[in-house]
């Protein structure tokens, strides 16, 4: 099993900022990683006319394309995370943005005007202090040092003593 965590807050607070700022500090301590992200909305990969959308447009209920350098599986209906995480492998950790409600680790992210969505987080991010918290807190810049917090959180999790699941 892979330790995953959720980063969570409300849309517009800069989740897709924050992680896409922490992969390279996590490559960097040799950290492989996994993002999951969830879309409130019907969101389309595919493109009008091609091959793919043909295939969909037919009735295809999974469609796949790879090439030397990258591979897409694409599913024309729900897939609910626990199934979505089966396919990942070979990382060391897996990110999940959204996804609030999951019974997964959560990281909370605090920015301006948005506050914390309800729930149990493991640790904060933010651009406001919050000394009442009870769970560590970094500053939404600080991408090193909640990455230095996130490799010792899967040094521990090897050993079993973890926030992380």
């Amino acid at each position: 099993m892979i330790p995953i965590f959720s980063i969570t807050a409300w849309s517009g607070a800069g989740k897709t900022t924050f992680i896409e700022h922490l992969i390279p500090e996590l490559k960097r301590r040799n950290l492989r990683t996994a993002v999951i992200k969830h879309d409130a909305h019907d969101f389309d990969i595919d493109k009008e006319g091609k091959d793919t959308f043909r295939f969909t447009q037919a009735g295809a209920e999974i469609v796949s394309i790879t090439s030397r350098t990258h591979a897409a599986f694409m599913e024309n209906r729900y897939v609910p995370l626990a199934e979505i995480l089966r396919y990942i492998h070979d990382v060391d950790v897996i990110i999940v943005e959204g996804f609030k409600n999951e019974n997964i680790p959560k990281i909370g992210l605090r920015r301006g005007n948005f506050l914390l969505p309800e729930g149990e987080y493991i640790a904060v991010i933010s651009d406001v202090p919050m000394p009442e918290s009870e769970v560590p807190v970094f500053d939404v810049n600080d991408y090193n040092g909640f990455s230095e917090w996130l490799a010792n959180e899967l040094r521990n999790w090897k050993h079993g003593t973890a926030l992380l699941k």
